[in-house]
């Protein structure tokens, strides 16, 4: 019987592969290094799905830049995410990965608690990715909750390969979409589409 194990950074490990440049996280509170994570911050921009868009449902064949619309956090008024409501943000910091390296980012436990989950599948960072990180805000809770600008949001913590990737994130032929972004980014799986009739 196979076993896979992998190996999950520690504090330590993590502030050795900043300090030798291989790992980036641009801004970086030493403070927000955790035991196995590093907390990483919301952003101002936020993209909002305006509700009364023609067509009335999305396409994911079609482009969805028409489907949002950029929003800011104010510096002392908080965006009110109303329960059920769903927007696009971006972490504060840049995040790069060495080759021989992924991520996971996951929420912060204390806002699980009132029902703000940050991603609905985009967790997982590839070895070489470079950018900011987009956020998937939902609320599940009964009442609205507040999002703060450069409020704490999520954490990502790193996990090491067994060797390193033949292909990273944005090289020719992977299909990378989102290599280098900044701010956050609206779906762009249409592109998968390109060519088809």
């Amino acid at each position: 019987m196979l076993q896979f194990c992998y190996m999950v950074l520690s504090d330590r490990t993590i502030k050795e592969e900043l300090a030798r440049g291989r790992l980036i996280i641009d801004p970086l509170d030493p403070s927000c290094i955790q035991p196995a994570s590093v907390d990483l911050h919301l952003d101002r921009k936020l993209l909002v799905f305006k509700s009364w868009s023609q067509p009335f449902y999305i396409d994911v064949k079609q482009n969805m830049d028409n489907l949002v619309e950029e929003v800011e956090i104010g510096e002392d008024k908080p965006f009110l995410l109303g329960n059920g409501e769903f927007v696009l943000a971006s972490t504060v910091e840049l995040i790069a990965l060495p080759c021989d390296m992924v991520a996971r980012l996951e929420g912060k436990s204390s806002l699980g608690r009132i029902g703000l989950l940050i991603h609905s599948t985009a967790g997982y960072v590839d070895p070489g990715w470079r950018g900011q990180l987009t956020l998937e805000l939902s609320n599940v809770a009964k009442l609205p909750v507040t999002l703060y600008r450069g409020m704490k949001i999520g954490q990502i913590s790193f996990l090491r390969l067994t060797s390193p990737v033949d292909n990273l994130y944005g090289s020719p032929g992977l299909g990378s979409k989102y290599q280098g972004q900044i701010g956050p980014i609206a779906s762009k799986y249409y592109q998968g589409y390109a060519g088809e009739s």
